[in-house]
């Protein structure tokens, strides 16, 4: 460096001062974290067997993690049509659609001071609409991820449409359902979660019932929910789920709308036979977890002649308990979105008639705060 001419010291000084003018970007500036970085927590069920990446699909699986530095992004993929929800520091940021099939670097959170933010990504469409791939995660070049907690309590849910939020966000029951009316954040799963501030998974798709889909010509469709409980994916009948990636205090089951959907109904020995079903699946791999049976608010004659089959057959079982009436609970007039399905306000009245008997099974406190 001594023996520097005048000419080359001119030319190394313009190289760094344009290195201290590039943009953050062109200087390499970021710290990048892999699909699967131990510092960011999923929740939900999710496929890891693509190296590199980390997929699902389910409605309502989200990622959470904490930041530094001010900026975070996340390299995704969707090729089908799915809509997110932003949540930073626990408050909602903005929903958005993920239309495209190549991985891109999406900002989640940008602007924000240097010191400790936490950031969740909530897929809030179905499986049907595409599939969640995730490649990475970056923060500004002095950023640090780390893991935060996970939340004490957790609930697991099993439903159909009224669970994924379908239509919640349309203007009235009269709507045609479009995939960005539907948010699961507004379901009633989700807003129970928020009350008893837990983690949440939901294991659902809209149509399906235990034994019948809506409007089978056959009284047992070929592929229902029956199936779909036993997969990772749920599009994807390749792969089974081992129901280890968490242990749920309480499980919420609200499946029987599609069942007894017109034409040809199962009868009530069926449906009770593969409700009782899933709840021995779930007392092997979760052990004696309590189970809370749930009538939907528009259940006909048939559905509550089939319910009454599954409390006669879990007599004896212990910690199974079935809901308080939700009838007439849910009103056209207010409470109504896309095709008839709960709107948000619909959904918080459904939340509000399960939240006090939750809270009595599990002894966890009622509060003083708004179901939101």
């Amino acid at each position: 460096m001594k023996n520097m001419g005048k000419y080359q010291w001119e030319i190394l000084l313009l190289v760094l001062l344009a290195m201290v003018q590039m943009p953050a970007e062109a200087k390499g500036s970021w710290k990048e974290y892999a699909a699967n970085a131990q510092e960011v927590r999923y929740v939900g069920r999710i496929d890891e067997s693509v190296q590199g990446m980390v997929q699902y699909d389910w409605v309502g699986t989200y990622f959470e993690t904490e930041f530094t530095g001010g900026t975070f992004e996340v390299k995704i993929a969707d090729a089908g049509t799915t809509y997110y929800n932003v949540f930073v520091d626990g408050q909602w940021v903005r929903k958005f659609l993920v239309g495209h099939k190549d991985a891109q670097w999406l900002t989640l959170a940008k602007g924000l001071s240097k010191s400790k933010h936490t950031v969740r990504l909530q897929r809030c469409t179905e499986g049907e609409y595409g599939t969640t791939q995730i490649s990475g995660f970056r923060v500004a070049a002095k950023g640090v991820l780390t893991r935060p907690a996970d939340r004490k309590r957790f609930i697991e849910v099993y439903g159909d449409s009224y669970t994924c939020g379908y239509g919640t966000e349309a203007a009235k029951a009269s709507d045609r359902f479009s995939v960005d009316t539907e948010n699961c954040d507004q379901a009633y799963g989700c807003i129970i979660a928020r009350y008893f501030d837990a983690d949440y998974a939901l294991t659902a798709h809209s149509g399906q019932g235990f034994v019948r889909n809506w409007g089978d010509a056959k009284q047992v469709s070929d592929e229902n929910m029956s199936h779909r409980v036993l997969r990772v994916m749920d599009k994807d009948a390749s792969k089974a789920y081992a129901f280890n990636r968490h242990r749920p205090d309480i499980v919420l089951i609200n499946l029987g709308t599609n069942d007894f959907s017109p034409v040809a109904i199962p009868t009530p020995e069926q449906y009770a036979g593969a409700y009782v079903k899933l709840i021995q699946t779930l007392r092997e791999h979760y052990g004696e977890v309590p189970v809370l049976c749930i009538e939907p608010h528009s259940a006909n004659a048939y559905l509550h002649t089939a319910l009454q089959e599954v409390q006669r057959r879990t007599v004896g079982m212990p910690k199974v308990f079935f809901a308080n009436s939700l009838q007439n609970m849910v009103t056209e007039q207010y409470d109504m979105g896309a095709d008839w399905h709960p709107n948000y306000q619909g959904q918080r009245k459904i939340a509000s008639c399960l939240i006090p008997q939750i809270s009595a099974i599990m002894s966890w406190a009622l509060e003083d705060k708004v179901i939101r």
